[in-house]
């Protein structure tokens, strides 16, 4: 190695079995020399990663691949290790396993990553044994590469604002056939095609569970704003927050007023959709949190009412200017006799209360017609409208 001190990076890879580990022993021992002959050839393969590599070495059957990297922030190293990593653990669970591990397949090959920045003190001897260590602990941890890919695609969506709005008409039931029928549209997240996340949910899930749903959130709502074109003064944008934020106190709408003011919008015409996917702790502190938004003159709903978590609770507490009753009690609502009976009891409550309802998920004729009668005032779904580009939805409102 050379003394020079520099950005060190070590990836660890070993084979293992789902059930239990050092399952070398129960392969032939011809296995390894094909393993190592493999991965040799796999290191080397791409040039511009081959120049990056010093050294590697084994312990027992545990491959650690030692690599000198540039002169980068700490985040962009550790992306471009991960990236290594999870390309030579794809094209070894798909290439060499395949082929030499048929006869076992719950074999997986664990990967893990470990970095020691240039200004790190010690000797050379002793970095390189602290970035083993890193990448040991670190791929010794079920799914971590995975969790870690996951996490930097997640960041890169929102760094990169890569994220794709999407927006889906609310008609006003009232103004069917007229030109003011759209009364606004909820804007929708969507993201490239990828292989780490099947679906927004999917998505907004990781991202709570990673402690980044603040900024995908924000990014998602800034983005919204920057995408839509058209609104008509009389049109509302429903944009999503989850309850999480309001229970942190972590939403702030400065930032969004300087982008609505450019987009040539004010606070009239955003509706704060409240989504619960986690319920509302403290409606105290959310109650004086929302005040301060509606004095600007935003307008607050709650999403997904008669699935969340405590929707009653929150339409009392809050006082929302619109609820959205969940599509799962619309769905066949003209042959329900139990769902017609709780959405009846939504507009008694809505009506007493002066708050607009919008029935979600229409899909059919008939749930659109037994609404209407019902005295909903709203409603969206596939068969008004499917969420597209602002200006396709514009033109047809």
């Amino acid at each position: 190695m050379d003394e020079k001190p520099e950005n060190i990076g070590v990836i660890y890879l070993s084979w293992h079995s789902k059930q239990s580990a050092g399952t070398f022993e129960q392969l032939p021992p011809s296995f390894m020399k094909r393993w190592k002959l493999y991965i040799e050839l796999m290191i080397y393969a791409n040039p511009e990663t081959a120049a990056h590599v010093r050294d590697k070495f084994w312990m027992g059957e545990d491959l650690y691949i030692v690599m000198a990297l540039p002169d980068l922030q700490q985040q962009e190293l550790q992306g471009n290790l991960l990236q290594a990593a999870g390309k030579w653990q794809e094209e070894a669970e798909r290439g060499f396993s395949g082929a030499e591990l048929g006869a076992m397949p719950d074999m997986r090959l664990h990967a893990g990553v470990g970095l020691v920045e240039r200004g790190d003190t010690g000797s050379p001897v002793s970095r390189l044994y602290e970035a083993s260590k890193r990448a040991l602990l670190y791929g010794q941890q079920k799914e971590a590469l995975t969790r870690a890919m996951r996490l930097q695609y997640l960041n890169g969506l929102i760094r990169g604002k890569l994220l794709i709005p999407v927006y889906q008409p609310i008609m006003s039931l009232q103004e069917i056939g007229s030109e003011r029928a759209a009364f606004g549209y909820e804007a929708l997240t969507r993201f490239p095609k990828n292989k780490w996340f099947s679906s927004p949910l999917d998505l907004f899930a990781f991202a709570e569970e990673s402690g980044e749903v603040a900024r995908l959130d924000q990014t998602a709502r800034e983005q919204a704003v920057e995408g839509i074109t058209g609104l008509q003064p009389h049109q509302k944008l429903f944009l999503n927050m989850t309850a999480q934020l309001l229970n942190e106190g972590s939403f702030y709408p400065d930032r969004l007023a300087k982008m609505m003011e450019q987009r040539g919008l004010s606070p009239h015409h955003i509706v704060f959709e409240i989504t619960e996917r986690s319920a509302i702790q403290d409606y105290g502190s959310v109650l004086a949190t929302l005040a301060q938004y509606r004095r600007q003159g935003f307008q607050i709903a709650i999403d997904d009412v008669g699935a969340g978590y405590s929707s009653l609770q929150a339409i009392i507490e809050l006082k929302p200017d619109y609820i959205k009753v969940d599509r799962s009690l619309i769905m066949g609502i003209h042959e329900h006799e139990m769902k017609e009976h709780i959405v009846h009891t939504l507009v008694q409550l809505a009506d007493k209360m002066a708050i607009g309802i919008i029935a979600e998920g229409i899909e059919h004729q008939e749930e659109l017609d037994k609404v209407k009668a019902m005295g909903v005032h709203y409603a969206q779904g596939y068969l008004l409208g499917r969420p597209g580009e602002i200006a396709g939805l514009v033109q047809r409102r």
